[in-house]
């Protein structure tokens, strides 16, 4: 049986724009980013002039990976998100580490109702920042943090035992991130041209010659 690593990030160029999808955070996914960034740059130089990072329906995962997804854009010591708890010795914080990676170059991040937990941390932290500009509908709203407790007999319980918040103190449970800028999916459907009439109804019209009448 072989090891099968799901690849989380895919990107394209669009004009002079670097277009990078993350479907799901694993433990794939910065190492994705990296690559499709590298990529992206080496693609355009110096024509790039900016990146869209796509989250839609991306469900979440690792909150190690949110944390550097988000400092890929952040400059080190930006806080990222925090975690409180019933305890206020169990909260923590995570701040931004390493630098800005796109080096300021704009950027805007696609979000919808399908973007959940470690999608809205990154969402939340970069709309925070005004780090980037936030274009679809309102996220899902897991903000919630649980924790596997082992239990007699080999099981465990998923416990949860914390709140996710944003930079600015912001809870994401239950009332998601909201774009900056919202745009509501296309919806394609007939649309009412009146009588559906046509040259071969009209009186008088010519037959077509290269089909024989019955």
């Amino acid at each position: 049986r072989a090891v099968i690593r799901v690849q989380s990030v895919k990107w394209e160029t669009k004009g002079n724009v670097g277009y990078i999808r993350i479907t799901a955070f694993n433990e794939q996914t910065q190492i994705g980013l990296d690559k499709a960034m590298d990529d992206i740059d080496q693609k355009l130089g110096a024509k790039l002039e900016g990146y869209v990072l796509d989250l839609r329906n991306n469900p979440g995962g690792l909150l190690d990976q949110a944390v550097s997804v988000s400092s890929t854009f952040l400059d080190a010591g930006k806080e990222i998100v925090s975690t409180r708890a019933r305890h206020k010795e169990d909260d923590q914080g995570f701040t931004a580490r390493g630098g800005d990676k796109a080096h300021g170059k704009p950027l805007v991040v696609l979000i919808n109702g399908g973007s959940a937990s470690a999608s809205e941390i990154v969402a939340g932290a970069l709309q925070d920042h005004h780090r980037a500009v936030l274009v679809g509908t309102k996220s899902f709203g897991k903000g919630s943090v649980q924790t596997i407790i082992p239990v007699s007999g080999g099981g465990a319980m998923r416990l949860t035992t914390a709140r996710y918040y944003t930079p600015s103190g912001r809870s994401i449970q239950a009332l998601g991130i909201e774009p900056d800028i919202a745009v509501q999916p296309a919806k394609l459907e007939k649309v009412s041209t009146g009588p559906d009439l046509h040259e071969a109804d009209l009186k008088g019209a010519l037959q077509n010659d290269t089909v024989k009448a019955n």
